[in-house]
């Protein structure tokens, strides 16, 4: 009696450590596909309606500096609303939250395609910017709580290229259904679609296990995000996530200005086929991700870091073939890196890991908003060398802030 006793007591630990989700096993290979596709969806939504912009300008008598709002307004309010996200997460549930997110996000984008005037088309899109914020940080806590942490890196990766594969499909396809029918017609096409993601979704998402539910207190939702500051190694993460961000997109945003001007004068089809290369981004952060798991977080970091730079200096080139293949050079770097701080995110927070996550997301697109935006100025005073100074000195400063996170000293095991 006392031996089986024995026994059943030393399996224990074995059953709890089972609860998480082991890589390999079905329930990763669900997980995998529910966060490949809410990250898909999220980013169709979000950004296919980049190449309508032309579009709007001339159905709605818009200057183009007014119809980037379709782009600005909701990026602005996902990333203001990212802080009030894990909050919320926190009192309804991950899996619920995310399910909601995805399917208000693809009602609004199907209301998008019956707007009257370019002022409700705003309104929308805003309300979107809210909506897609129940998301992102939410999935980076989801797969931080749930997931054996040998394997979150993998995980992390695969969400985030679901995510670019989301916005490259989401920009081609709306620029095609657009060609072929209306954007109209490319709205409902995009809503419709992310609806079955949802149900997918909510059906391949296994429950939430190792989440505790706590009623939403503003005064805790404001304390939470501070603590966050406090955590070794958090703030830096967040000022990395900034840099990359900022200086990925500066360059996505001016080097088609570049290779449609003289002496490339490369089409506008040339120049927006460039995106295609989100593929390599794609593979290169589930790829990133897994060495991150089997050489550490700290290693792999700096030498994506080192990557990034390495591009840029190739864009420096007047060769059309070495641009491209800075282009996909800082591609590579950027997903990994990415995949690889996302991760490391979710292992340092703690029981805060929504919040955590949320401010990760709010410096990321804040970069991109701000960063992107500057970038013009400089384009505008100095050209590409201009531009290139700018993410070289923000990446030297990403490079010094990778080091420093490579001498952290872990919290546990991995951390």
């Amino acid at each position: 009696m006392l031996l089986s006793k024995a026994r059943f007591m030393s399996t224990l630990p074995m059953v709890e450590e089972a609860t998480h989700i082991l890589g390999g096993t079905a329930q990763f290979r669900r997980t995998n596909l529910a966060l490949f596709l809410s990250g898909f969806s999220i980013f169709a939504l979000l950004y296919g309606v980049q190449p309508l912009m032309p579009v709007f300008a001339a159905e709605f008598h818009v200057s183009p500096a007014a119809s980037s709002l379709t782009i600005s307004l909701t990026t602005g309010a996902v990333a203001v609303m990212m802080l009030f996200a894990g909050a919320v997460a926190d009192a309804v549930g991950r899996k619920r939250l995310m399910c909601m997110s995805m399917v208000l996000s693809s009602l609004l984008t199907i209301a998008a395609a019956f707007v009257a005037n370019f002022e409700q088309l705003m309104v929308l899109r805003l309300l979107m910017g809210i909506a897609l914020s129940g998301v992102p940080s939410i999935a980076m806590a989801y797969l931080g709580e749930e997931i054996d942490p040998r394997s979150v890196g993998l995980a992390m990766g695969l969400f985030i290229g679901g995510s670019g594969f989301g916005g490259m499909v989401g920009r081609v396809a709306t620029g095609a259904l657009t060609d072929y029918a209306s954007w109209r017609v490319a709205m409902m096409v995009l809503g419709g679609s992310s609806l079955l993601a949802a149900a997918l979704f909510w059906r391949s998402l296994p429950e939430s296990r190792h989440f505790t539910p706590r009623k939403f207190h503003p005064r805790r939702l404001v304390t939470g995000l501070g603590e966050q500051f406090a955590v070794k190694g958090l703030p830096w993460l967040f000022a990395l996530a900034f840099l990359l961000m900022g200086s990925f997109v500066t360059l996505y945003n001016y080097v088609g200005f570049r290779l449609m001007a003289p002496p490339y004068n490369l089409s506008q089809t040339v120049t927006g086929s460039l995106f295609t290369v989100y593929l390599i981004g794609i593979w290169s952060s589930a790829w990133v991700g897994g060495l991150a798991d089997r050489f550490g977080r700290r290693r792999m970091l700096w030498i994506m870091v080192l990557i990034l730079m390495v591009g840029v200096e190739f864009t420096r080139a007047d060769g059309v073939p070495m641009i491209v293949l800075g282009i996909a050079t800082v591609t590579f770097g950027f997903f990994g890196g990415h995949s690889i701080a996302s991760s490391w995110i979710s292992r340092r927070a703690g029981p805060s890991k929504a919040q955590a996550s949320s401010l990760y997301l709010f410096f990321y697109y804040t970069g991109s908003a701000l960063v992107g935006s500057y970038g013009g100025v400089v384009f505008s005073a100095g050209g590409w060398v201009g531009v290139a100074n700018l993410l070289t000195g923000l990446l030297c400063l990403a490079l010094l802030i990778a080091l420093r996170l490579s001498f952290l000293k872990p919290l546990s095991a991995g951390k």
